[in-house]
């Protein structure tokens, strides 16, 4: 099949598989990745080969620019702490144990090559957390929190991805540098996107009558934006996430009722495919990505990715339930008068293993592996590429499903405790 027809055929089976799902109440990214790397095995289909910056462009800004834009304000400030926490600090923690554990368990794996594998996976993806748990029920302010992370963490990660990939190529890192260059694109993004917010909302303001004109551009916008940002040298990822903010906002103050609906149905069904597409092309790749594996090594690195994927995991369920005890000793030590931690941003024990449990790896964590360069600056091949891709395209699929497929359970457990409790203490 050409590739245009492939998409196509794509984007019919997205659509099928979803109301397939839908009537078996299961998640459908799941179904997705599974039946993507099922159709990679059928002969006819050629490789859709993935190139990373078009992945960025295309998917990254109206998924971002969605998900900023319906999000809770008050639910986001309310817990940018939790936030913030998990979207900086968690994504380093986990570089850092990664790279650890693949460097001391895989042969040959040097520590700039290992610190790669962990930048590599070191973010969670907003687009496969909220799809899987979308209708279990799970509280407005947890969904916010992964959401929020999400939001924020892949710039994170491209940070310690850059630094990591350079030190392969022979460069020094320094720390100074590196803390610096953070500030810079998170900075140097959040200022763009609130240009480009005012600019978009004067524009909506003069063109608000004309629906078909208001929707372009709010449709267009993600990626000028994006583009503009990553022109400039800083975060096209944050830029895009504070314009959606700032659109979110504008929106509830001078958009009628009519132009918001209309413009939400549309989105709704590009996000749709979007998603869709995207989860299919995650299996998709599985078939090509093992053709470049020595076969005798297969089973080694789908060992060394079950173990990478508990090491994340762990990782993430220490660091949010320290967070948990530190809010509530703020919490409790604050001021009442000046109280800096309000009661709503604390974590339970629920909501805490949710949010755990939610920390699955999907496209930026592909798109990233796959955007390796295959050449060192010396002409010679970026060692160990193909089992990096390998074992992060394994890691992938292995929190999708695994993880993916027993949340809801745990989702179900949490809520029927919760619901007992709140039996007992009324009785």
């Amino acid at each position: 099949m050409e590739n245009y027809t492939i998409i196509i055929f794509i984007l019919a089976i997205v659509i099928g598989i979803s109301a397939f799902a839908d009537k078996a109440k299961l998640p459908y990214p799941i179904l997705l990745v599974i039946v993507g790397v099922a159709i990679g095995f059928i002969p006819t289909i050629n490789e859709i080969e993935i190139n990373p910056e078009i992945i960025f462009l295309i998917f990254l800004p109206p998924l971002l620019y969605d998900a900023s834009f319906n999000i809770s304000p008050k639910h986001f400030k309310t817990n940018i702490s939790t936030i913030s926490s998990l979207a900086i600090p968690l994504v380093f923690f986990t570089t850092f144990w990664i790279a650890v554990v693949s460097h001391y368990m895989i042969p040959g794996m040097t520590w700039p090559l290992s610190f790669v594998l962990g930048a590599v996976l070191s973010a969670t993806d907003a687009v496969a957390a909220i799809n899987i748990t979308k209708g279990l029920g799970i509280p407005q302010k947890t969904l916010t929190i992964l959401e929020g992370e999400s939001l924020i963490n892949d710039a994170s990660a491209l940070v310690a991805y850059h630094f990591a990939v350079a030190a392969v190529m022979g460069a020094t890192f320094v720390i100074w540098k590196a803390a610096f260059q953070f500030v810079f694109l998170l900075a140097g993004g959040f200022l763009v996107g609130a240009v480009m917010g005012k600019i978009l909302g004067i524009i909506l303001r003069t063109v608000r009558n004309n629906i078909n004109v208001v929707v372009s551009f709010m449709l267009l916008m993600p990626f000028v934006t994006y583009l503009v940002a990553e022109h400039l040298h800083v975060s096209g990822v944050i830029a895009v996430v504070f314009l959606g903010l700032a659109m979110a906002r504008l929106s509830s103050k001078v958009f009628p009722e009519h132009l918001k609906n209309s413009s939400k149905s549309l989105w709704d069904v590009i996000i749709f495919l979007l998603n869709g597409l995207i989860f299919i092309l995650i299996g998709l790749n599985f078939r090509y990505v093992l053709e470049d594996i020595e076969s005798n090594m297969i089973l080694p690195y789908i060992g060394y990715a079950i173990i990478i994927t508990i090491v994340a995991l762990l990782t993430r369920m220490v660091r949010i339930f320290l967070q948990k005890i530190n809010l509530q000793k703020a919490f409790k030590n604050n001021d009442k008068k000046k109280r800096k931690v309000s009661e709503n941003a604390l974590l339970d024990f629920g909501n805490s293993l949710i949010i755990s449990w939610s920390g699955m790896r999907g496209i930026v964590s592909l798109a990233i592996a796959i955007g390796l360069p295959k050449f060192l600056e010396d002409g010679t091949p970026f060692p160990h590429r193909n089992s990096i891709i390998f074992i992060s395209v394994a890691v992938v699929l292995l929190t999708l499903i695994g993880q993916g497929l027993t949340l809801p359970w745990i989702v179900k457990k949490i809520n029927e405790k919760a619901a007992q409790n709140k039996i007992d203490s009324t009785s």
